[in-house]
């Protein structure tokens, strides 16, 4: 049985969540710009990994990791940006909620700054000869390259980066005792778990990555 909260508490309109978080300053209201400016263009640029949000046509959200050598991704103007599908397991949930729903909005990362870049805006997908080539990486070009139509630019403090401690070494659970994937998955499906390391595992994702 899932858990059901207790109505006294739940509320759904945007004036009764106002009431509980306050407004925010002019500022912060209106931060956002529908283009990247050359400093938020560096940091981009600086991100090797960065997270994907979309939604199907029926409103059901995925979220996904992207990962790439910073650098990967690919501005053409201010207002686009393009970066590459790679080698996966096929399931492609992202694009096919891309196809039925343009939206995305995306969440840039750099180890080590608390800060964070997020871009709201519009997708298509492209097998562009050259797109897939320029964003080529250990001499494979892309199968297939995501072009986002820029609408909404702005930055993230620090706060919860600084809350969960990402980047500090001393802070992080030990490996050993955190479930690895075919672990979890197993459990999930009911079936029985191989015997494996993530060390080996990862190895195997090594020479797979592109």
């Amino acid at each position: 049985m899932s858990y059901v909260p207790n109505p006294e508490y739940v509320f759904n309109t945007v004036d009764a969540l106002r009431e509980i978080v306050g407004v925010p300053s002019p500022l912060i209201a209106e931060k956002s710009t529908p283009f990247v400016t050359p400093l938020v263009q560096q940091f981009i640029m600086s991100s090797p990994y960065f997270l994907v949000a979309t939604a199907a046509d029926d409103g059901t959200c995925d979220c996904t990791p992207r990962g790439d050598p910073p650098g990967a991704v690919y501005f053409p103007d201010a207002r686009t940006l393009i970066f590459a599908d790679r080698k996966g397991n096929r399931r492609v949930d992202s694009m096919q909620n891309m196809i039925r729903n343009p939206h995305v909005g995306l969440l840039f990362l750099i180890p080590g700054t608390d800060e964070t870049v997020r871009v709201n805006g519009k997708a298509t997908l492209s097998t562009d000869p050259e797109l897939c080539e320029q964003l080529s990486q250990q001499g494979k070009p892309a199968q297939i390259v995501v072009i986002v139509e820029i609408e909404e630019v702005f930055t993230h403090c620090a706060r919860s980066i600084l809350r969960s401690k990402l980047w500090q070494p001393e802070a992080w659970p030990d490996t050993d005792t955190i479930p690895t994937l075919m672990a979890m998955l197993s459990e999930q499906k009911n079936l029985e778990a191989p015997d494996e390391s993530q060390g080996k595992r990862n190895e195997e994702y090594r020479q797979v990555l592109y």
